[in-house]
């Protein structure tokens, strides 16, 4: 990486030690929240929060979903005001009334959805609203890439200033907000979520961004639900609930189930509470030659009352496959058979009447319909079931909504509460509700737990093991190995389109699927 950047913080204070790999200095306070409160209608969001942020430091805020994460870091970089409470800044008493004047202080937010413009250039986007000007008025567009180019350098960025912001990777993009932080002089940076999309070489890629970002003086305000990446970043921590301040620890007092345990308010004593099944039923869903666009032919069995695991690196094909097998892509060969029967799936909707579900990796825009309630977003594939004479019964599908909101501990005010405003946690339940009215004979999970917290993470994994227990034959894809390792029986593994090998029992270990996810070694799939 290169040097650290060049930044504007009063009273910067040098001389620097290691303490457990963090860089530790001569820290100031440079922002303080005191006793934050903020309501929406009925819902006390934030209630007596506090929070000190300072210069040269990585400081993570956890908490469920819901807990006021998002509030907290909005009302910080200007997007909401507190109801009450105090904001310091260097001291002194201030009141942030728009985001634009939070990034005149220094405070930027980059959210977990890049807010990216795909037509313009990267220092188009790096300047959005704030472009220098010319004499008469023109955008300097010289000016502009000049800038840029000296950040991305910072950055050790691989790309041109003059590059279109669309043609990039995600973890690229990523890099282009950074950089738009940094041409606003930032000294707080706020990153929700950072590493949701990104691969291992690319998340690592960012960690060193980020920590030489801190070691030139800028304050990381950095939220995550993953322990791993908390413990390697951060040298404070503070802990949301419920929207209260639960407490605040150092990176020497950061053990996972003492957080876990602040989080949710109380232990969870094993994680993913699983005992691999020794014994399997027959094979619900069998699949040959099966192939399409990047995914070679591939054979494989998913068996009733089991969890099947499928990994690879991003890019393997795994996402690609599942699509293929429920008909949402055209495949190009291959056979597939449901309970011993041939059929013939050429979209989604033939997979939904076979009894097979598929809840996708992006919730939000492949999955749930945002504006619209939990009931329309739980019964939409089982309206068929609930009409008389081409009436719908909406006391039936009432009944059957808040019955599966009781059932799946979602937080919803009722069966006509508005999917969108729901956390992360409660927005993946419903739409795994939405597959559990079908009743399905497999169900095909992709990224489950994705952006979602601790709490909903143990809830999702006991409904999988309940469905796997009911019969159900679960195909579960994900990029967090310890979550593979954790719930599955067994776990398939994919590299570069083709399917290269299988692990059950003692060898589903994270080296025996890395092993041939990376070719390092690769044996055939057992038939």
């Amino acid at each position: 990486m290169p040097a650290p950047l060049a930044h504007k913080t009063a009273g910067h204070k040098a001389g620097r030690q290691r303490d457990s790999g963090l860089v530790m200095t001569d820290k100031q306070v440079i922002f303080e929240m005191r006793g934050i409160n903020k309501r929406f209608g009925a819902t006390h969001a934030l209630r007596d929060v506090k929070l000190t942020v300072r210069s040269h430091e990585i400081h993570a805020v956890m908490g469920e979903n819901g807990a006021g994460k998002s509030t907290l870091m909005k009302i910080l970089s200007g997007v909401y005001t507190p109801d009450s409470g105090e904001v310091l800044l260097d001291g002194k008493l201030i009141k942030i009334d728009n985001p634009a004047q939070a990034r005149e202080l220094g405070i930027n937010l980059i959210y977990q959805e890049l807010s990216i413009a795909p037509h313009m250039t990267v220092a188009q986007n790096a300047f959005m609203g704030s472009e220098p000007r010319r004499a008469l008025g023109m955008v300097d567009q010289r000016e502009m890439n000049r800038r840029t180019t000296e950040v991305l350098r910072n950055l050790g960025a691989r790309f041109a200033a003059t590059a279109l912001a669309g043609s990039l990777s995600i973890a690229e993009q990523q890099q282009v907000e950074i950089a738009r932080a940094l041409v606003h002089d930032s000294r707080i940076l706020i990153m929700d979520e950072p590493t949701a999309a990104l691969s291992d070489r690319e998340t690592e890629q960012l960690f060193r961004i980020i920590e030489t970002l801190r070691d030139s003086g800028i304050a990381i305000l950095y939220i995550s639900h993953r322990m791993p990446e908390v413990h390697r970043l951060a040298s404070r921590v503070t802990v949301l609930r419920d929207g209260a301040y639960v407490g605040e620890l150092t990176h020497d007092e950061l053990d996972p189930k003492r957080v876990v345990q602040m989080m949710v308010g109380r232990p969870l004593d094993d994680f993913y509470q699983h005992t691999r099944r020794t014994s399997r039923g027959a094979a619900r869903l069998r699949v040959e030659q099966l192939g399409g666009g990047k995914v070679k032919p591939a054979s494989f069995n998913l068996h009733a009352g089991e969890v099947t695991g499928l990994a690879g690196l991003v890019g393997a094909g795994r996402t690609e496959l599942a699509r293929l097998v429920f008909g949402a892509d055209r495949k190009t060969s291959g056979k597939i058979w449901l309970d011993g029967e041939p059929v013939e799936i050429r979209q989604p909707g033939d997979a939904i009447r076979l009894g097979i579900g598929y809840l996708p990796e992006d919730r939000k825009h492949l999955g749930l319909f945002l504006k619209l309630s939990a009931l329309e977003n739980t019964s939409m594939n089982v309206l068929n079931l609930h009409a008389h004479a081409g009436v719908l019964d909406h006391a039936a599908l009432h009944a059957l909504t808040q019955a599966t909101i009781k059932r799946l501990n979602v937080r919803v005010s009722g069966p006509n509460g508005i999917v969108g405003g729901l956390s992360g946690g409660n927005q993946q339940k419903i739409l795994l509700a939405r597959w559990l009215e079908i009743k399905p004979k497999v169900l095909i999970l992709d990224e489950p737990t994705r952006g979602v917290d601790v709490g909903a993470k143990s809830e999702i994994y006991k409904i999988v093991h309940q469905l796997a227990d009911d019969g159900v034959a679960v195909l579960c894809i994900s990029s967090e190995l310890p979550e593979l390792i954790g719930i599955c029986d067994r776990v398939l593994v994919m590299r570069e389109g083709e399917l290269t090998g299988e692990v059950s029992g003692d060898q589903i270990t994270q080296e025996d699927i890395m092993a041939m996810a990376t070719h390092i070694e690769a044996e055939p799939v057992p038939q």
